[in-house]
């Protein structure tokens, strides 16, 4: 298999990617604040996520992949420069749809789920809520409180920045451009705040209101701070220090400089090692917002008449690093190419006859393999690896190889290509593979490798992911 290589936000550089604890790998992304619909700007980030753990997998990694889902303290003052200030986005969004918080953050965070769906993402092993871990979040505000890197002042507890920086001769702020957040130039500045790069880790609930999301804590009833809960869950999922860290590149100002120092503060270790971010989606050439009315949902696309799987076209057209310019044009180009390719799907299934290949041949198909799994190895290359399918699909190698070869594509780029043209599997095969299901349970492991070799046998392979195993005929299988 190819080394995978990944441009490291922290190092700024494109470095080979090595596990802390190879086969395992631990991922962690930033997920939505549920007040709201996910943007198609929003699901870039998701989808880049989404390929490189399809290409972990392909690549034999075992991956544990966990997202987040903000349902409380993420703070309007966010947009104006200062994380800490403003209304709460979810309580917000309650007052003005007339509905509970509660309400509003499930509502969300269930069209989040179906649209992730929809643009066949593979679920992470874990969405985890805020609000699902208070204590874990208080607990760590504890730790860094007892460390003294904490401070209070009249609307919460508050972290240190400059204590932190002396206590362990790190530097604050190393994923984002200092000069933009360098004390006064970014973040508004609050008098009672020590540093105006301090950031709040407990806020208090204000004395004449009653919040629907609030807790008891040590230092008073309030909510955490934004930055917090991401810190709090990735490290009780992951553990203290872990592989990967994904996130949008608007978190790389504040959000993910703070995850970074108050978990680096806490255990005296490396947080994450990679930091991948992804460039924002344009549209028409210009930045997304509702106040531009250019703010797109993939329900949306759908009302248009478009397939969600065309956005996910739209997407692999373009380096996750590089902008993206969205058009309803460039969509319909999309649409018009995944139909292509669906249509060649079914073509090549028809051409099921092998032949035999000359050398020249069958060095071609693994130059074609070798090419496509070096070019999203080559920091997520989406671009390039969609190239190669369209190579492939005019070259001159035989029609069940070129078939053989784009499932084998697919299983990273995410299409689900197999699923035009899947054999109905026998009750015979779905027995044996419910039999190695439960000997997997029961860790007679061995037991369920022999059953798998039995499958295997039959022309059928059984592929393993967070939502189950998968059982799919495999094309010209050798049957003994």
């Amino acid at each position: 298999m190819a080394e995978i290589y990944l441009t490291n936000t922290l190092t700024h550089k494109k470095e080979k990617f090595v596990p802390i604890n190879s086969p395992k790998v631990k991922m962690y992304t930033c997920g939505p604040t549920v007040y709201d619909y996910a943007s198609i700007g929003n699901f870039r980030t998701y989808f880049t996520s989404d390929i490189l753990y399809r290409l972990l997998k392909f690549q034999r990694f075992d991956v544990d992949y966990v997202m987040n889902l903000t349902d409380v303290g993420h703070l309007t003052g966010d947009n104006l420069g200062d994380a800490d200030t403003g209304e709460d986005r979810v309580e917000k969004k309650a007052k003005t749809l007339g509905k509970t918080a509660w309400e509003i953050s499930k509502h969300f965070s269930d069209i989040f789920i179906q649209d992730f769906e929809k643009l066949n993402l593979i679920k992470p092993k874990l969405f985890c809520k805020a609000t699902d871990h208070i204590q874990e979040q208080i607990n760590l505000v504890k730790t860094l409180e007892e460390k003294g890197f904490t401070y209070k002042i009249l609307d919460g507890i508050y972290f240190d920045t400059k204590i932190y920086e002396k206590k362990t001769s790190n530097v604050y702020g190393e994923l984002s451009n200092l000069d933009q957040i360098k004390e006064g130039a970014r973040v508004k500045v609050n008098p009672e705040k020590k540093n105006p790069r301090d950031f709040a880790l407990w806020k208090f609930s204000p004395k004449d209101v009653k919040r629907q999301m609030e807790w008891n804590s040590p230092w008073g009833i309030g909510f955490p701070g934004w930055h917090i809960e991401c810190s709090a869950m990735s490290m009780k999922y992951l553990g203290e220090s872990f592989d990967i860290h994904f996130g949008g590149e608007d978190l790389k100002q504040t959000h993910h400089p703070n995850e970074i120092a108050q978990s680096e503060a806490a255990t005296g270790k490396k947080f994450v090692n990679y930091w991948i971010h992804t460039t924002f989606l344009k549209i028409d050439g210009k930045r997304m917002g509702k106040s531009l009315g250019n703010f797109y949902t993939v329900t949306d696309l759908i009302e248009k008449g478009y397939d969600p799987l065309a956005l996910r076209y739209l997407y692999l057209t373009a380096k996750y690093r590089d902008s993206l310019n969205f058009t309803w044009e460039a969509l319909t180009s999309s649409q018009n190419a995944l139909n292509k390719l669906r249509e060649q799907i079914h073509f090549l299934k028809s051409q099921n006859k092998r032949t035999s290949l000359s050398q020249e041949k069958t060095k071609k198909i693994d130059l074609y393999r070798e090419k496509f799994i070096l070019s999203i190895s080559d920091d997520l290359n989406t671009s390039q690896a969609l190239a190669v399918v369209w190579e492939v699909l005019k070259s001159n190698i035989p029609a069940v190889d070129k078939y053989d070869l784009l499932l084998t594509f697919d299983e990273i780029l995410g299409f689900d290509l197999y699923s035009l043209v899947e054999e109905k599997i026998p009750d015979e095969i779905k027995k044996l593979v419910n039999n190695r299901e439960e000997l997997r349970k029961a860790n007679k492991f061995s037991e369920a490798d022999k059953v798998r070799k039995d499958i295997e046998k039959m022309g059928y392979k059984v592929e393993d992911n967070e939502e189950g195993a998968k059982v799919k005929l495999v094309q010209n299988a050798k049957i003994q």
